[in-house]
């Protein structure tokens, strides 16, 4: 695998970690403190074409490769967690299902204004009752002449208190499991579609979350999402490149976490020179380095995968699962090298600690994601 990025990529890192640093950043501990969702961060990013980078040029898409989406998740959620997680989901759960399962009306109507940020999305899979098990679903669409009407609760929903476009997975047929799940584009403001109160969450505090219900909404056949009975593929297919985000996204609460704890080391003095002097704290420091650049390699191998055209189910599992638990190791880490000074909110690790905790869970948690690893290992 080449690991050189081309010129283009190279320009793309600048572009982005120059926002980052300049606009997103100054706003990352008042957006976790206040909860806050960052419109205008989002805004910007859509001027930037951050909010459809995969999608082609012809829906007004940003037309890029999945290494270059990597880069910049990665800059803008070493900035702020929250930004990059609002990000991942209208690229990931969003663009990317309506790239690869949508016919080409369904993308101009729903995926260009997607693309140019002119509308959010999210993604509904999640419900009370099911979570790691998707295939648990009960919010229901029933057929009933030319249109669907559908009924239940969705779960966790990030974007879902400011969304404009949903993707949604609901049971079509029950009694046939996981074949019986098919897929719809919602719009978010159409009747029979609710939004409960945003959730008061440990971390990510400025990405909001909410649970949606559905009361006799009704979408007509033109916005399900390929064929009928095939949601799970839609879902599975999605979750794939979602994890691919997630792992970036880590990346980036990770290289926050360890660059505040570098800078700190070099600073802080104790027993007469720098903690960074001392060889306990330059071990630790040289683990996370190490753990932060393996994780990188594992993304970059899941994006390159994808790149190709070829299967990444498990490359990507690989990398949501290290990055993730890399991440929270690196968080700690940091808090540690704060010593009492990280335990407060002055400085910005207890935030990265309380951010990272969640890339473990969402998208499918480290334990689902061994499953998927080990999966390959059975012989059929």
């Amino acid at each position: 695998m080449d690991l050189s990025l081309t010129e283009e990529q190279q320009a793309l890192v600048g572009m982005v970690r120059e926002f980052a640093n300049r606009e997103v950043r100054p706003l990352a501990a008042e957006l976790d403190r206040e909860a806050k969702f960052p419109k205008q961060l989002v805004e910007r990013m859509a001027e930037l074409g951050l909010l459809g980078i995969e999608v082609p040029p012809e829906y007004d898409g940003s037309g890029l490769d999945p290494l270059s989406y990597v880069l910049a998740m990665e800059e803008v959620s070493t900035a702020c967690a929250s930004t990059g997680v609002i990000m991942s989901v209208n690229n990931s759960l969003v663009c990317d299902p309506l790239v690869k399962f949508a016919n080409d009306e369904q993308k101009q109507e729903w995926l260009a204004p997607l693309a140019r940020g002119d509308k959010l999305g999210c993604f509904m899979l999640s419900e009370p009752n099911a979570g790691s098990d998707a295939a648990a679903q009960k919010t229901r669409a029933v057929r009933d002449g030319d249109s669907y009407v559908i009924n239940g609760v969705k779960n966790w929903i990030t974007n879902g208190p400011q969304a404009d476009t949903g993707i949604l997975l609901c049971m079509t047929e029950p009694e046939k499991g996981h074949r019986g799940i098919t897929a719809f584009v919602i719009d978010m403001h159409a009747e029979g579609v609710e939004r409960g109160p945003k959730d008061d969450k440990l971390g990510i505090r400025g990405s909001h979350t909410c649970q949606i219900f559905f009361t006799d909404h009704r979408v007509p056949m033109s916005q399900r999402l390929g064929e009928e009975g095939h949601g799970f593929k839609v879902a599975m297919a999605t979750l794939d490149c979602g994890r691919i985000g997630i792992a970036a996204q880590a990346l980036g609460i990770g290289r926050a976490a360890f660059e505040a704890a570098a800078e700190y080391a070099n600073d802080r003095k104790t027993f007469g020179k720098r903690i960074i002097d001392h060889q306990a704290i330059a071990f630790m420091l040289a683990d996370m380095e190490v753990e932060l650049e393996a994780a990188r390699m594992l993304t970059y191998r899941a994006a390159n995968l994808k790149q190709k055209g070829v299967r990444h189910t498990k490359a990507s599992a690989m990398a949501k699962l290290y990055a993730s638990e890399m991440a929270n190791k690196v968080a700690k880490n940091a808090i540690q090298v704060f010593g009492g000074n990280g335990y407060v909110t002055e400085y910005p690790v207890e935030r990265h600690f309380r951010d990272a905790k969640i890339t473990e869970i969402y998208e499918g948690t480290s334990e689902i994601q061994r499953i998927v690893i080990a999966s390959s290992l059975v012989r059929r």
